[in-house]
């Protein structure tokens, strides 16, 4: 089993396979609108303008398990674009923690355990996906998107 073997739901509620990304390194990231971390949307969207053309792609999961996020899915993807200028993906609410854990976040956790718990402890774990669909890395919330630029470079 890898990445390719599970779907996501756009914000507008279009459902895809991420086999559609086969051959490309991922980060999927899980986001809030209202949460002090936010600011690294905008982090996130100059490294896919920076790296797109070599195959990057970012998914952005808005996910109100911290209390952080806007109730529509709509609206959290136009507040990231309004507010941040982003343009890659966003997909519907999804929990990425608890026992209805979306599948896909359940098994990057699996993967790229964290510290001390493989729970995403906050907003904005980012995981890296290289191009045969592995888990080669998870960053934690604080971490700036901008340090993972030689992990990024590495997948590439």
């Amino acid at each position: 089993m890898n990445i390719y073997d599970f779907t996501a739901t756009l914000e507008n509620g279009t459902s895809y396979s991420l086999d559609k990304y086969k051959g490309h390194p991922m980060i999927i990231v899980n986001t809030a609108t209202k949460c002090g971390l936010a600011p690294q949307f905008k982090q996130l969207e100059e490294l896919y303008e920076q790296y797109q053309s070599k195959g990057l792609i970012i998914l952005g999961f808005p996910s109100n398990q911290f209390k952080q996020e806007v109730d529509d899915a709509s609206d959290a993807a136009e507040a990231c674009r309004t507010t941040y200028g982003v343009t890659f993906p966003m997909h519907q609410l999804t929990e990425v923690n608890g026992s209805h854990t979306d599948p896909l976040f359940a098994y990057l956790k699996e993967n790229a355990s964290g510290t001390l718990t493989n729970a995403i402890k906050w907003n904005f774990a980012k995981f890296l996906v290289d191009k045969n669909g592995e888990v080669v890395e998870r960053f934690s919330p604080q971490t700036s998107p901008t340090k993972m630029v030689d992990a990024i470079e590495a997948v590439l």
